[in-house]
């Protein structure tokens, strides 16, 4: 497996972005890692929660063996505490994620499908918020969607005190 750090700048959000990415890799002497060598490959987006960052997926998980044994794909974009959200204040998180970031990556990884039942976007807490919204929004682009402990509950979060102001800005 190949394991990227992308900067790059997003026009959505009109600034430099962080994106890490795994890519299935064709290699035969790998240990533990089995090269399938398909030319295409499905690509999972895999969205942070609100206390993490992007990081977060390669410190804490095997999201890299799971990749290799499945041949996929991984995205993990870095979105702050944005919720994932187009914000009031003009902040275009769900059209990076749903739009762009997938445009943007095709074009730098061209083995990366483009068909529906092989894009799949998934997250944990504030993440599976994001997921969620990135699926029902762009159904024609998501194929399927995973909830890892979600928190969908925005109007139980916009009512708690320490995070009713960065709510409002948000939403």
């Amino acid at each position: 497996m190949a394991f990227l750090q992308l900067q790059f700048h997003s026009d959505a959000l009109m600034v430099q972005v962080s994106v890490n990415v795994i890519l299935p890799e064709r290699a035969s002497t790998m240990i533990g890692m089995d090269a399938k060598g398909e030319s295409t490959f499905k690509t999972l987006y895999l969205l942070h929660g609100l206390s993490d960052d992007h990081s977060i997926w390669m410190r804490r998980t095997s999201i890299e063996r799971y990749a290799s044994e499945y041949n996929i794909a991984v995205v993990m974009p870095a979105v702050g505490r944005s919720w994932y959200t187009d914000t009031v204040g003009g902040e275009k998180y769900l059209t990076f994620v749903t739009e762009e970031l997938p445009n943007v990556c095709r074009s730098f990884f061209r083995g990366m499908s483009d068909k529906r039942e092989d894009t799949l976007v998934a997250g944990l807490s504030m993440g599976v918020y994001g997921a969620i919204k990135a699926a029902l929004t762009a159904p024609e682009r998501f194929g399927a969607c995973a909830s890892l402990s979600g928190a969908l509950d925005i109007a139980d979060a916009c009512g708690r005190r320490h995070w009713k102001d960065e709510m409002l800005l948000l939403f």
